[in-house]
């Protein structure tokens, strides 16, 4: 799978050609990426949910930290909260070939079921929080379809670093700069900040979910990841 970190890498294209070239492989395997990406997180979602109403055992509430108190509650982290489900689409979404994208899946795949494995083994939930939601309409809806369970490791932010890692690695080769990454690592960041901000998990849990995302995304890393960035950029132009 021809991502990149090397230092090595290709001439940064025009504004222009770059946009093009952008357009050209998110069109590539569009049903593939539209309807395997939808596919994907409804099968998630329905395991999610399952755990999380039918938890096996006693749920372990996990632990205030004084990061937790110091971030508090930030109603106006919700939209950088739920942007993570655009956030995690991009990495198929800028993939030129169906062995690439199915790849992702597959190691994506794997990160989920090993943090639905751990909320099935040691059920958490987030401690209650003294918050008038009914002033908050948008936190209703969050907090009455996702409550507090299924907290450690925070899945949100697991899946946030593994994306986060892998755009990193593909944005030599698709022709994206220092300016791009660094709005990739913000991204990843706030998304993991809002994990706080919104109550929906504690700062034991972001760290947990930090380690978890990291570590699956070094170990499942592309095999031919120290190949050369042109080779991405070669096969981009030639997306159908």
């Amino acid at each position: 799978m021809p991502l990149s970190n090397s230092s090595a890498s290709p001439a940064t294209p025009g504004a222009t050609e770059l946009m093009l070239r952008t357009l050209k492989v998110l069109r590539s395997h569009f049903w593939l990426k539209s309807v395997g990406t939808s596919s994907f997180m409804l099968v998630f979602f329905v395991a999610y949910f399952y755990l999380l109403k039918h938890p096996d055992g006693h749920v372990t509430t996990m632990p205030l930290t004084a990061l937790d108190r110091w971030v508090g509650f930030q109603p106006w982290a919700l939209p950088i909260y739920l942007s993570l489900w655009v956030y995690v689409s991009l990495p198929p979404a800028l993939m030129a070939s169906r062995s690439d994208i199915i790849g992702f899946g597959t190691r994506i795949g794997a990160l989920c079921l090993i943090g639905l494995a751990v909320f099935y083994v040691c059920p958490t939930k987030v401690p209650p929080v003294s918050i008038n939601f009914a002033r908050h309409p948008d936190f209703s809806i969050l907090k009455g379809v996702d409550a507090g369970g299924n907290a450690c490791p925070s899945l949100h932010v697991a899946t946030a670093v593994f994306a986060a890692f892998w755009l990193d690695r593909m944005a030599p080769g698709l022709g994206f700069g220092t300016r791009m990454r660094g709005i990739n690592a913000l991204w990843c960041a706030a998304i993991a900040y809002s994990t706080i901000a919104t109550g929906q998990h504690v700062a034991v849990d972001v760290l947990a979910g930090i380690v978890l995302g990291a570590t699956m995304a070094w170990i499942t890393r592309p095999r031919l990841l120290r190949q050369s960035a042109g080779d991405l950029s070669e096969r981009v132009k030639a997306a159908p």
